[in-house]
């Protein structure tokens, strides 16, 4: 902002003391103006200091006119020197000054103003796209009572971000705004956080128009085809609104039926208060709290569950299941917490504290233990050296069996093949654990070198009534034994399930007609 004024001009001097009055005067007679007015401001007038300043400066400016005011600081004198640059009558010089100070004044507040209402704009407005953002749509919202909101999503963008780098995922937004603008709305289309628009319909619609109207948004936005430099991006838009009876709760409802759209994979949801998302929202928070409080007590334990010598019925084994106390007493099984446990980042804590504890359980044991694993331990190098620093100082290192889950997908065999060698070098073994299930197939085995397939529960628990499963397990028993690998069957819940795996060779057997997991390790059966 510029708020020189070349009609007036103005000039401040301050003195302390008489010995500052030879040099303010030098200053001032290079001030040049036909038409002047001084402001001398002092406690007292009648002081040497004033006097000598009033004199000379009769003397430099004799056609100017002096005015001695009066302030209260009594350590400072201050000449202030008005010029103004255009003719006026001497008698009026002080109204001429006035005018143009107020002007001057206007101009100020007038360039303010405007640059409040520049930065108000920046404020409400998103800086890629120039759309309104979410702090005018929240502005927005609150001046309407009838409206509906819908919320656009773009799938995977964080891929799109990864694969061609953020300049490109900046052009794609960019892109998707302008789309949007000319196919949909000129005004009510919004700019949300990340990868998320809104469009404001200015009415109130009842579910099936609202059903009918996302109908053909869909259509219109289903073939956005963004171009960067010869090469064609594919956007697909998820999408979702709400009918509920109240507005205050529109961005956490609409945000929720969004997510509900993307778990189930549909063009778009629309949120109603029947569906009462917010409970289950309500609970995993709840369920966050107690795990990070029951992480962060080390309220986590193993259970251990027996596996015998299917041949001798005799323990030879436990397998280290983790488990969560609460606050309560209450026993939460790892299939509650460990999503949890992944989303507020303390899964780390959960490993470390189970292989702690479990080694801690079998130190002073003739029993072999297992340990379950995912492949987000072994990918993590945290966990990785932990378990290699536990490993070199326990003395129950030869009789660990580390479980590696089967039904992870392994993207990076390099490190799990290292992690296999390493633990192997300590004397601990390998099992592969539920074998039968997700990502099955024979050249997984034959690719990692482990010591132990676990059979899953799903083809045990029917093997005596299901040709079709019994077949799957006998070929695995037939391809691990060729490999010199031992089987365990999981899911044993029945003497006559345990006489099946019997017949068909099978090493190990575990379940409930064996043991239940307990907090301490049953030793006789």
């Amino acid at each position: 902002m510029n708020f020189e004024n070349k009609i007036l001009e103005i000039e401040n001097f301050t003195l302390t003391s008489s010995r500052d009055v030879d040099g303010i005067l030098e200053q001032l007679r290079r001030f040049e103006s036909e038409h002047l007015l001084v402001h001398i401001s002092s406690f007292m007038h009648n002081t040497v200091l004033v006097q000598t300043l009033k004199n000379e400066l009769h003397k430099i400016f004799s056609h100017a006119k002096i005015v001695l005011l009066k302030h209260e600081d009594k350590t400072k004198t201050v000449v202030t020197l008005y010029g103004i640059k255009k003719e006026v009558d001497t008698q009026n010089i002080q109204s001429e000054i006035l005018q143009e100070l107020y002007l001057q004044s206007v101009k100020k507040d007038a360039s303010l103003s405007e640059y409040r209402n520049k930065l108000l704009n920046r404020y409400f407005t998103d800086h890629l796209t120039n759309l309104p953002n979410l702090y005018k749509l929240r502005s927005d919202l609150q001046e309407r009572k009838d409206f509906a909101f819908v919320l656009f999503n773009i799938d995977n963008f964080q891929t799109i971000n990864n694969f061609y780098g953020y300049i490109v995922g900046d052009f794609v937004l960019e892109q998707v705004a302008k789309f949007l603008q000319e196919n949909i709305s000129k005004e009510y289309i919004y700019k949300l956080s990340g990868d998320e628009f809104a469009y404001v319909i200015d009415k109130e619609v009842g579910f099936y128009e609202l059903k009918d109207m996302l109908e053909e948004l869909h259509e219109k936005v289903k073939n956005i085809v963004v171009n960067y430099q010869g090469i064609s991006i594919y956007i697909d838009l998820t999408m979702a609104s709400s009918i509920n009876k109240e507005n205050k709760n529109i961005f956490s409802n609409v945000s929720m039926a969004l997510k509900y759209a993307k778990e189930k994979g549909v063009k778009y949801w629309i949120y109603e208060d029947r569906m009462n998302f917010e409970n289950s929202y309500e609970r995993n928070i709840k369920l966050s709290g107690i795990v990070r409080e029951a992480v962060g007590a080390l309220s986590l334990v193993p259970y251990f569950q027996a596996i015998v010598d299917v041949k001798t019925f005799e323990i030879k084994k436990y397998e280290c299941l983790a488990r969560l106390i609460d606050q309560n007493g209450k026993i939460l099984s790892p299939t509650l917490f460990i999503p949890i446990a992944k989303k507020i980042k303390v899964y780390n804590t959960v490993t470390k504290t189970i292989i702690e504890k479990s080694f801690a359980a079998f130190e002073d044991s003739e029993y072999e233990f297992s340990i379950n694993l995912s492949i987000e331990d072994i990918m993590s190098s945290e966990i990785f050296h932990f378990i290699l620093e536990k490993l070199k100082n326990s003395k129950a290192s030869h009789r660990v069996i580390f479980e590696l889950l089967e039904s992870d997908a392994i993207v990076d065999y390099k490190k799990v093949d290292r992690f296999i060698s390493e633990a192997k070098r300590y004397g601990a073994k390998i099992a592969i654990d539920d074998f039968g299930s997700g990502y099955s197939n024979f050249s997984y085995l034959a690719r990692v070198n482990v010591d132990i397939i676990k059979i899953d529960g799903s083809l045990i628990q029917n093997i005596d009534v299901d040709k079709n499963t019994l077949i799957v397990v006998e070929t695995i028993v037939a391809f691990a034994k060729k490999l010199g690998i031992k089987t365990v069957a999981e899911y044993v819940h029945s003497s006559v399930i345990m006489d099946v795996v019997k017949g068909l060779g099978i090493d190990y057997a575990q379940g409930f007609y064996i043991d239940e997991p307990s907090i301490a390790p049953k030793r006789i059966l």
